[in-house]
């Protein structure tokens, strides 16, 4: 966006909108060379801060959005911890009730046996 040369008042001059005051470029003094090269430095040099610096925003936009993402996963992750530790303990408690009737069928069959022997011997 610099000028390769700076003819005369009617090219127009870069402007830096984003750019705050006291780092905006002064106009040259058109008679001297030296002036004019270190306008275009200038000139350069904003362009280059204003490309920074909306590349900063991007990335901080987007380390918002990574942010965000990593607080979704971690809460997922401790939902996915809670259901893990939830079946733990249903199974186990599934197991306990399955040895529990077993259990109980056992003792159920044993009485059955029992009665039936009582009913036969009277």
């Amino acid at each position: 966006m610099f000028l390769p040369e700076l003819k005369d008042a009617e090219d127009p001059l870069p402007s830096f909108p984003d750019l705050e005051q006291r780092l905006q470029p002064v106009l040259p003094c058109r008679s001297l060379k030296e002036s004019i090269e270190v306008y275009k430095n200038h000139c350069k040099m904003a362009n280059e801060f204003n490309q920074v610096k909306h590349e900063i925003a991007r990335l901080e936009d987007r380390k918002m959005e990574l942010m965000a993402e990593l607080l979704e996963d971690e809460k997922a992750s401790m939902e996915f911890a809670r259901l893990e530790e939830e079946y733990r303990i249903l199974t186990e408690e599934n197991r306990n009730l399955i040895t529990v009737h077993s259990q109980r069928a056992q003792q159920l069959e044993t009485l059955r046996v029992i009665s039936q022997k009582r009913q036969g011997s009277s």
